[in-house]
C-alpha cells in the first residue's frame, strides 16, 4: 500500500485507492480529460486522466475502489496523480480499513472527554439538555463518534467532529476563566453543541458528502432545530436561556458572509466564534504542514488561510 501522504514528485504509482469522485471536463483548448478525487486513510489526491479514450482507461463509479497506475507531479504546490491506467479493483486487492481516514486520538477516550466537559455544566436545564444528547440519544452518539468536522476543510476524518468539538470546548473553558462576563455554563453548552448539525449535514464515511438537508439548510440551522426539539422535552426550560443558547449556535460563524444567520449579539457568542475559528484555522495550517514534504519550507498560497504559508524553523 502506497499511502497518499507519502507520494513524492516523479514517483510512479501502482496502487488501489478509493475513488470519491470522477468527472469529465474540457481544457481551454477543447481537449477532453477526466478528473478524480482519490482517497486513502491518510488523505486525498487529485487525479487526472489526460487520455480518457485509451483502452487502459476503464469505466468506474464514485466510491469504487480502483487500481491505478500513474505518475506523481506537483501542481499548484500540491501532489497530483497523472493516471495512465485505471480499473475497478477486485475485493481481494484492498482492505477497506486502509481507506477511511480516522483521528489519531482514541474515539472512545474523546467521547468520555465530552462527557467530562458536559458534567462541568451545573445549570440544571443546560445539564439536562447535554445529557439528552450525549447520554440518552444512542443514535446521535453513534453519528457523533463516526462523524467528521467537515467535508474537506479541516478534520475531515472519522472522529473529526469529536476532535473539533473538544478543541472548541477547551478553548471556551479557558476563556471563561479569564473573562468574568462570560457565563461558563452557557458558553460550554454552546461549544459542545455548536456543530451537532453536522451529524445530519454530512453523510457517513466513505461518502462523507453533503446530504439533501445539508445542502438545503446547512449544519447551523439543522443544529438549532435539533436543540429546539430536545429543549421541548425539558420541563420549564427558561425561554431567555433557550434564546441565548440558540443565538450562540446561529452566530458561531461570526459573519453573515460566512454562513451565520446572525452576527454575535452576546459575549458568549463572540467567544464561541473566536474559539471555533481558532481551532479551524490552526488545524487547517497543521494539516497543510503534515501533507507537505518535511523539507519544504514555503508551502505556497493557501486559499483557506488567505496567504502564502511557511513552515517554522525551530
Amino acid at each position: 500500500m502506497r499511502y497518499i501522504k507519502d507520494l513524492k514528485e516523479g514517483e510512479r504509482v501502482s496502487c488501489v485507492y478509493l475513488s470519491k469522485h470522477r468527472i469529465s471536463a474540457t481544457t481551454r483548448n477543447g481537449k477532453t480529460y477526466e478528473s478524480l478525487i482519490l482517497q486513502d486513510k491518510t488523505g486525498q489526491v487529485d487525479g487526472k486522466i489526460w487520455e480518457p479514450d485509451s483502452p487502459a482507461i476503464e469505466d468506474t463509479s464514485d466510491l469504487d475502489y480502483v487500481a491505478v497506475n500513474g505518475e506523481v507531479v506537483i501542481y499548484n504546490s500540491q501532489p497530483q496523480l497523472n493516471i495512465k491506467r485505471i480499473r475497478k479493483a477486485s475485493e481481494d486487492e484492498y482492505d477497506p480499513a486502509d481507506y477511511l481516514p480516522v483521528s489519531e486520538r482514541n474515539i472512545d477516550e474523546m467521547y468520555n472527554e465530552v462527557l467530562s466537559l458536559s458534567n462541568t455544566v451545573k445549570e440544571p436545564h443546560l445539564n439536562a439538555l447535554l445529557k439528552g444528547f450525549f447520554v440518552e440519544d444512542s443514535e446521535f452518539i453513534t453519528k457523533l463518534k463516526r462523524g467528521s468536522a467537515a467535508k474537506s476543510v479541516h478534520q475531515a476524518f472519522v472522529g473529526g467532529l469529536l476532535e473539533h468539538t473538544i478543541n472548541v470546548a477547551r478553548i471556551c473553558e479557558f476563556l471563561s476563566t479569564r473573562y468574568k462576563d462570560l457565563d461558563h455554563d452557557l458558553l460550554l453548552t454552546a461549544a459542545l453543541l455548536h456543530d451537532i448539525g453536522k451529524t445530519e449535514e454530512l453523510s457517513p464515511f466513505p461518502e462523507n458528502d453533503y446530504t439533501d438537508s445539508g445542502n438545503m439548510m446547512g449544519h447551523i440551522v439543522i443544529g438549532t432545530m435539533m436543540i429546539d426539539r430536545k429543549i421541548d422535552r425539558i420541563p420549564d426550560f427558561p425561554k431567555l436561556l433557550k434564546t441565548e443558547l440558540e443565538h450562540c449556535i446561529l452566530a458561531h460563524h461570526g459573519e453573515l458572509e460566512y454562513g451565520s444567520p446572525k452576527v454575535p449579539a452576546i459575549i458568549e457568542a463572540v467567544a464561541l466564534n473566536f474559539a471555533d475559528n481558532t481551532d479551524a484555522k490552526l488545524t487547517i495550517f497543521s494539516e497543510a504542514l503534515s501533507a507537505a514534504p518535511g523539507d519544504m519550507k514555503w508551502l505556497g498560497f493557501n486559499k483557506l488561510l488567505s496567504g502564502n504559508i511557511r513552515r517554522t524553523e525551530v
